[in-house]
């Protein structure tokens, strides 16, 4: 069975935008449905889709940070291109750290990093995700169970290079918070099994913005766009994104 990929998408409504920023391994299904709930609130939102994800995983581990840091870049440039001057960024997990590096990189109204980490647990944990993600992947493509551990076998043995280099983009982010002094919404899950959910803190105590508040959410796991708390986080999000100082 072919998989359909999940593609970009642009929900057009005020001439306020945000970019939403899927996870790795996600997708822009990761953030569709807040970026209905804005488009219904009068907010324009752009999802870009990195390269390597949503397609069969030995792809992914063909690509790293630096393909889709360009992904980013391109999708803040299309909302530019478009006629959108001002732009607030909200991305989950490693779209958390992008649209925090974004925040030191060009101009942004607002940054609601979710669920994003400043230090993984260990890089076992990313390699497991990893796995997980290609299995899945494989069953949804309807092979059998002898054909899926045949493949799984030979997918270990790929380098996960991928996996170094997106510690080190971590890091560095990490290392770049305190640049950062656009308002800022630090949003962590509580029951986060995926990063070490003390990075919010971390975010939120070094980060520069006068503006700057942090919630938990303490019935939600990592994907917390899709979780059971996803509806207030959306009228979070929008209450902060009504707080900042748009022109229009």
């Amino acid at each position: 069975m072919k998989v359909q990929p999940p593609k970009p998408f642009t929900f057009e409504a005020g001439p306020r935008a945000v970019l939403l920023l899927h996870g790795f391994t996600g997708n822009s299904a990761d953030v569709r449905m807040l970026g209905r709930f804005l488009e219904k609130k009068g907010y324009t939102s752009h999802a870009p889709h990195y390269k390597g994800h949503g397609v069969p995983p030995e792809e992914l581990l063909k690509t790293g940070p630096e393909d889709w840091w360009q992904d980013v870049m391109d999708g803040y440039q299309f909302l530019k291109e478009n006629g959108y001057d001002e732009i607030a960024v909200a991305g989950l997990s490693l779209g958390g750290v992008f649209s925090l590096k974004l925040g030191y990189t060009v101009p942004v109204k607002g940054i609601i990093p979710m669920c994003a980490p400043m230090d993984f647990r260990s890089e076992e944990t990313m390699y497991e995700g990893v796995l997980h993600y290609a299995r899945e992947y494989k069953e949804h493509e309807g092979k059998t169970p002898e054909e899926v551990n045949e493949e799984m076998e030979e997918f270990k043995k790929t380098p996960m290079t991928t996996l170094k280099a997106l510690q080190e983009l971590i890091t560095d982010v990490r290392n770049h918070v305190d640049l950062i002094y656009a308002p800022l919404f630090v949003v962590q899950a509580r029951h986060d099994g995926m990063i070490n959910p003390n990075s919010a803190n971390i975010i939120y105590s070094e980060a520069e913005s006068i503006d700057k508040k942090i919630k938990w959410y303490e019935e939600s796991g990592h994907v917390i766009t899709l979780d059971k708390e996803k509806e207030q986080l959306h009228e979070d999000v929008y209450a902060f994104l009504e707080g900042l100082d748009w022109k229009e």
